[in-house]
């Protein structure tokens, strides 16, 4: 277990190792789009609350719109980061923009994704719902339902959540891309896991600190979570999935019952 987990320490620094050079060396344009990502984010919120008593129907069609352009820029981000790990350099930002039929299968794939983490947090209740009869109290068995439905989501969804980067390199269908995304992460979830708290570290700094009310010490640490933090964590997954993907022995559509363990 020892040596697991040193192997797996090693492998996060080598991904984090690798996504600082690359994003050194191109912070601008992978910053531009993260920024642009950030303003359509906070654009959407504002536009919510401005149109929320106005009309129902235009509040709705403009949270759709920026959220399309949010996900395009998102995409976009993911198809200019696999060109830089090409050593592509030329490559222009505008030539990475996801063709229509990827953001059509990304959004059917974000559809298959959220009734993923909806039946994996139905079958623990159903698990539980005999439990009733036990006489154990109610209270109890509810807190330990919900408690092991968040965890099964957490790890559903850090295992399934690397469809996006089988759309815009291989131009898989949506459910293909699930099913690449649960097999490539088999055995890898440890390393994720480590990426992902790495990387979100900053984050919960900045949690802790809001929690104390130091608001300055907050406000920096956010600041810097989000000109570096997010540049980096989107390169870093980049190149897990592309290292997971090299690593891949699997030969023809993975099925999800031997790649769910």
């Amino acid at each position: 277990m020892i040596e697991f987990l040193k192997e797996s320490t090693f492998a996060v620094n080598e991904t984090i190792g690798k996504a600082w050079a690359v994003t050194k060396r191109n912070y601008f344009s992978i910053a531009t789009l993260c920024f642009l990502m950030f303003i359509t984010s906070n654009a959407s919120g504002l536009m919510a609350f401005f149109l929320k008593d106005v009309n129902k129907g235009l509040s709705v069609l403009m949270a759709f719109f920026f959220v399309m352009f949010y996900f395009t820029i998102n995409l976009s981000l993911f198809k200019y980061i696999f060109h830089l790990l090409d050593d592509e350099f030329n490559v222009s930002i505008v030539n990475t923009i996801p063709t229509r039929r990827q953001i059509i299968r990304f959004l059917v794939a974000m559809l298959y994704f959220m009734l993923c983490i909806i039946g994996v947090y139905s079958i623990v209740i159903l698990i539980a719902f005999p439990f009733i009869y036990t006489g154990i109290r109610m209270e109890i068995i509810t807190n330990i339902a919900i408690s092991v439905g968040i965890i099964a989501i957490f790890i559903t969804w850090i295992r399934i959540s690397f469809f996006p980067f089988f759309i815009i390199d291989k131009n898989l269908p949506p459910f293909l891309s699930i099913k690449f995304s649960l097999a490539t992460t088999k055995g890898n979830f440890t390393k994720i896991l480590l990426l992902l708290l790495v990387l979100g570290g900053f984050h919960v700094l900045y949690l802790f600190f809001s929690y104390l009310k130091w608001p300055v010490i907050a406000f920096f640490i956010n600041v810097l979570s989000s000109f570096i933090i997010v540049p980096l964590s989107s390169v870093a997954l980049t190149i897990a999935y592309r290292k997971m993907m090299s690593e891949y022995k699997g030969e023809g559509e993975p099925d999800i019952i031997h790649n769910i363990v």
